[in-house]
């Protein structure tokens, strides 16, 4: 998707007497166009969510006031009962407007789907009864906590968010839009030869972001059996290793008493030592200071 077109938070304007803000975080992964909108408001409303030329999923996150509902027409009401976490998708052409009778604040994550961009990505047909059929309040737990997790990673500028996020939106495709196939009894993991090939290319590129299409075309795989066959190999997906793998090398600069953590968070592709503490806590289970020094001391 062109990350020109207009969010909610450029087309609703002038905003609506019952918003007073919206807030849009936007980020492309794989062909998807990700955003998460938040609207800040009082009282009873009836707003158009946008992308009708777009095909799209739309997953509400946070609610707080009056439950919110996905309409066809702005006057006519839902015909699917509320049911938490409820996302819709809407086809191509087709109007959706978000209605509440008393709302306070609300968040929710839009997918926009790129089809021929996902397809050439992915390496698979998508499902033309998938992609053109409408779905009103459904739920999914599944499919609502990826794209929890998915908006979740929109704010976040680690170099293993790219892989992290990659996967994430193969998992919704192929959940939502690729047709139906029954699972293997067991998952083939990679031949030895293509699996040293990609952890040579990630301990290479451990500073940087790397894409799940450049570690699938290392294998001449489509990113989704890439994926399932990497972490049937490894116990772990792409963006774990990656993450682990920087951790392991902060891990050896740290235990030079020399080392600052500026620098140690240079070396190893974080923002800063603040973003090197989070995320080495985050696996390790201890911040950077404390682990060197309770292996210096």
């Amino acid at each position: 998707m062109d990350p020109k077109v207009q969010s909610r938070a450029d087309r609703v304007k002038p905003l609506p007497p019952h918003v007073t803000r919206i807030s849009v975080s936007r980020r492309i992964w794989n062909g998807v166009c990700v955003d998460v909108t938040e609207f800040w408001g009082k009282g009873e409303g009836c707003t158009h969510l946008c992308f009708e030329n777009q095909v799209r999923l739309t997953g509400l996150l946070e609610e707080v006031g009056g439950h919110c509902e996905p309409r066809l027409q702005a006057s006519k009401r839902c015909p699917i009962d509320y049911t938490p976490r409820h996302m819709h998708f809407a086809p191509a052409g087709m109007s959706v407007w978000g209605y509440s009778p008393d709302f306070r604040y609300l968040k929710d994550t839009t997918l926009v789907f790129d089809v021929r961009a996902l397809e050439e990505r992915v390496g698979e047909t998508l499902s033309t009864e998938a992609v053109s059929t409408p779905r009103l309040r459904f739920s999914d737990d599944r499919l609502w906590t990826l794209l929890k997790l998915l908006s979740e990673a929109a704010h976040e500028a680690d170099p293993s968010t790219e892989l992290y996020g990659d996967g994430l939106t193969v998992a919704i495709v192929a959940r939502l839009l690729l047709p139906r196939q029954p699972s293997p009894a067991r998952r083939a993991g990679l031949p030895p030869w293509q699996l040293r090939r990609v952890e040579e290319y990630l301990e290479a590129h451990l500073s940087r972001p790397v894409a799940l299409a450049e570690l699938a075309a290392l294998t001449g795989l489509s990113q989704g059996h890439f994926a399932r066959a990497f972490k049937a190999s490894t116990g772990m997906a792409p963006y774990r290793w990656q993450l682990e793998r920087r951790i392991g090398r902060a891990q050896a600069l740290l235990l030079d008493a020399r080392s600052s953590l500026e620098d140690v968070a240079a070396a190893t592709g974080f923002a800063d030592a603040a973003h090197l503490g989070r995320m080495f806590r985050k696996v390790v289970g201890a911040t950077p200071g404390a682990w060197r020094r309770e292996r210096l001391d």
